[in-house]
């Protein structure tokens, strides 16, 4: 009975039907601003991409805010130092770097997997040896 005000689990992740996955706001108050709404998305990714954000020398300014718990979207600032340098085109090369950096964190992890494997079943074969004789 206390859980029936709770919204469904899936509408925290099912992007809903006409609803695009990022919009474009441009701030019209700052120079070189905008702000994006990325739908379904939660502070796991905002956090990574502002992070990314503040690493590129030509951004001036990079946060994000979740409005609501119960509202699935968050909304990510962005301002960058010069006009030849959009923040579309930041939010671009940032999410190209955070892909790439995932890609290597996924290559590491695989081969410390790998090593791990291959010292355990060593460890389990010098172990079984022991017992034999």
């Amino acid at each position: 009975m206390a859980d029936d005000n709770l919204p469904d689990r899936f509408e925290s992740i099912v992007l809903p039907e006409g609803v695009k996955k990022l919009r474009y706001v441009p701030d019209t108050r700052l120079p070189n601003c905008a702000s994006f709404v990325i739908e379904r998305e939660d502070h796991t990714l905002a956090n990574a991409l502002r992070a990314q954000l503040l690493r590129d020398r030509n951004v001036l300014f990079a946060a994000y805010r979740v409005p609501h718990p119960l509202e699935h979207h968050v909304i990510l600032k962005v301002q960058t130092r010069r006009s030849e340098y959009t923040p579309l085109e930041a939010l671009c090369a940032a999410l190209v770097a955070l892909k790439n950096e995932i890609h290597v964190l996924e290559d590491e992890f695989a081969n410390e997997l790998q090593n791990w494997a291959a010292v355990r079943k060593a460890g389990i074969d010098a172990g079984n040896a022991a017992w034999r004789t």
